[in-house]
């Protein structure tokens, strides 16, 4: 399958994450991508194109984009060692206000304490949505029917103004729009990482042109806890174009597949042209940060399940950490969704 993926993705690094109540190394590491960078194989990879900040101010604002680009340097010029972590965070009523500490800053734009902001962050970030744009211009160009961006640091959970859960800008979305932009609506997201896509939900939440249907664990028991719940379901014009399937710890593919065909269902009935969809492995039963109980057969399943769409496709790199299973994981979904 056509693949996008950038050398300068690797260059994003953070070095720990606040987890539990103590320090552990950053889960999201660079080796994520050169695994399934060695199991694709590099006549599969193509550099993605320079789009610019077009597309990703079309999703985020301006400010925190802005935020994003100076963050570190900003920590280093407070005299800080290391990546920038927040600890601080407004917990409603975030108003907009002239903030000058980088401390300030970092909880203003944040959610979590589990995503720094390293050296390269920004450049890894930037050229991520590079890679998901340039397979969505392959797709809307014709030169291929399903197209993967090999996103890395990941995106679901980036809002508008947010970042969180290894997530700085959000691919997905930024694809979504653009393809909406460019005329292939109605567009839908199916989200099939283990932890469900509030960030993707927040930023469609009242768009009635955008369809998001994400499984994942149940946000009672998992990350992030506060979106994902089944009642869930947009609002304003968006009302009734946001479904979540949140499925139990343990979940084999005796129980997802069912999950898995409700949302598909949902999207052709939602009349879709265009499928976005946010892939992670975190699903693998042996994932260090996760609980379902799916294997690499099963990757494949969900891969030729959401290819009976037919649908022009895009997938974009989530999550998935298990590094020693990452590649071949990723490599057995793309060829289930390539009908292999």
């Amino acid at each position: 399958m056509l693949t996008f993926c950038s050398p300068a993705q690797t260059a994003h690094a953070p070095l720990r994450e606040l987890h539990n109540g103590g320090w552990m190394d950053h889960a999201e590491t660079p080796a994520r991508l050169e695994t399934i960078r060695a199991a694709l194989g590099p006549a599969a990879l193509r550099a993605p194109a320079d789009h610019g900040l077009a597309p990703i101010l079309a999703v985020h604002d301006a400010d925190y984009v802005a935020f994003l680009e100076s963050a570190h340097a900003e920590w280093r010029a407070a005299g800080r060692e290391g990546d920038a972590i927040p600890y601080t965070f407004p917990v409603r009523g975030r108003r907009p206000l002239a903030l000058e500490r980088i401390d300030a800053k970092l909880g203003r734009f944040s959610y979590d304490a589990a995503t720094p902001v390293a050296a390269g962050t920004w450049g890894a970030a930037y050229a991520g949505a590079q890679a998901a744009l340039s397979a969505l211009e392959a797709v809307a160009g014709g030169e291929a029917k399903r197209a993967f961006a090999l996103c890395r640091p990941p995106g679901h959970h980036a809002g508008a103004d947010y970042f969180g859960g290894y997530c700085y800008l959000n691919n997905a979305a930024i694809a979504a729009r653009a393809a909406a932009a460019r005329g292939l609506g109605p567009v839908a997201v199916l989200d099939v990482d283990y932890h469900h896509g509030n960030g993707t939900q927040d930023i469609f939440w009242e768009d009635g042109g955008v369809f998001f249907a994400s499984i994942h664990a149940d946000p009672a028991t998992d990350y992030p806890y506060y979106w994902g719940h089944a009642d869930e379901r947009g609002a304003g014009d968006g009302e009734g174009a946001t479904m979540n399937l949140p499925l139990p710890r343990g979940t084999t593919w005796a129980g997802y597949k069912g999950a898995l065909g409700t949302a598909l269902e949902a999207v052709a009935a939602f009349g879709a042209r265009t499928l976005i969809v946010s892939y992670g492995a975190d699903t693998f039963a042996e994932d260090p940060i996760s609980h379902f109980a799916l294997t690499t057969d099963d990757m494949n399943r969900i891969g030729a399940a959401v290819a009976t769409l037919g649908l022009p496709t895009v997938t974009v790199m989530e999550g998935g950490y298990d590094v020693a299973a990452l590649g071949r994981n990723v490599a057995a979904f793309l060829a289930g969704l390539e009908g292999a």
